[in-house]
């Protein structure tokens, strides 16, 4: 995902990681590289469960380790990754008490639990009420807020984890407004990463390094991920017994969030073609 609160100069070679915990919260790690020419913050809609509270949300300082998606690329060993192209299928806030600020290390962040909450925020580091009018699919979402120490760079990964309303299922914040527009299609540059059991269960033996999995849609990890991601330093998101699953959403795609489906769902159709992404675009609405 990448909604930005001012324009923003350039923003590529996005990762993602998402696990569920088991205990109806959601892992999340990001990052990405970019460039801004005025100081700006990322924000972050998530589908928190409701009633969303201040603390739906944890914050966890990967400062430490800097390198969590280049170890998860580890388990990978090839510069060739395949490339998936899916269709897409209150209370008077002057009065209001200002909301927490979590200082995690390279980055001032804080949880938005409502719209109407983004009063509550400093007005520089706030997407313009207008653009979130034009997808009515964030109404009661919540929003984790960013704020970018520096211009340019690529900082170490952002991480939380939150309650979702999502069972089973893992979201993936992609959706772009980079100017305060939201495009029906923008520019993908994309690295997914999935930890599952059920994709576990789901996928056969290691072949090779771009064999993408039937019927997961994804490739797999050639061994655990204890076996090359330094899982304590992890705090807690990665589960070292399990695979590492990931593909690529690359170049034009319509402009929305990603959400692999429910890992139930794709145990019962475990012949499904290999053609199939087993993941969907949803968003905003064909502007």
């Amino acid at each position: 995902m990448c909604c930005f609160a001012k324009s923003i100069q350039s923003v590529s070679n996005t990762n993602l990681f998402a696990r569920l915990s088991g205990k109806g919260t959601q892992f999340l790690v990001y990052q990405m590289r970019y460039e801004s020419a005025v100081p700006n913050a990322m924000i972050l809609p998530l589908p928190i469960a409701l009633p969303a509270r201040e603390d739906s949300v944890r914050f966890v300082s990967f400062e430490k380790y800097d390198r969590f998606f280049d170890d998860l690329s580890l388990g990978f060993p090839s510069d060739s990754i395949p490339t998936r192209r899916v269709d897409s299928k209150a209370i008077n806030s002057a009065a209001a008490k200002q909301l927490v600020v979590h200082d995690v290390g390279q980055f001032v962040a804080s949880f938005v639990p409502s719209q109407a909450d983004f009063d509550r925020l400093d007005s520089q580091f706030v997407i313009a009420k207008e653009s979130w009018d034009k997808i009515p699919e964030y109404a009661d979402y919540g929003f984790v807020v960013f704020q970018l120490k520096e211009l340019v760079g690529k900082p170490h990964p952002m991480a939380m984890e939150f309650e979702t309303r999502l069972p089973g299922q893992l979201f993936y914040p992609t959706v772009h407004i980079h100017d305060g527009e939201v495009h029906e299609q923008e520019q993908f540059d994309h690295l997914l990463y999935a930890q599952d059991p059920a994709f576990d269960k789901a996928t056969g033996n290691y072949v090779g390094p771009s064999t993408i999995n039937a019927p997961t849609g994804w490739v797999r990890s050639k061994g655990l991920a204890k076996e090359f991601s330094k899982t304590g330093l992890a705090l807690g998101f990665v589960e070292r017994d399990l695979l590492v699953h990931r593909i690529a959403i690359q170049g034009r795609q319509p402009n929305r969030d990603i959400i692999k489906p429910n890992t139930l769902h794709l145990l019962s159709h475990s012949n499904r073609n290999k053609s199939n992404s087993n993941f969907t675009f949803l968003g905003p609405a064909v502007l």
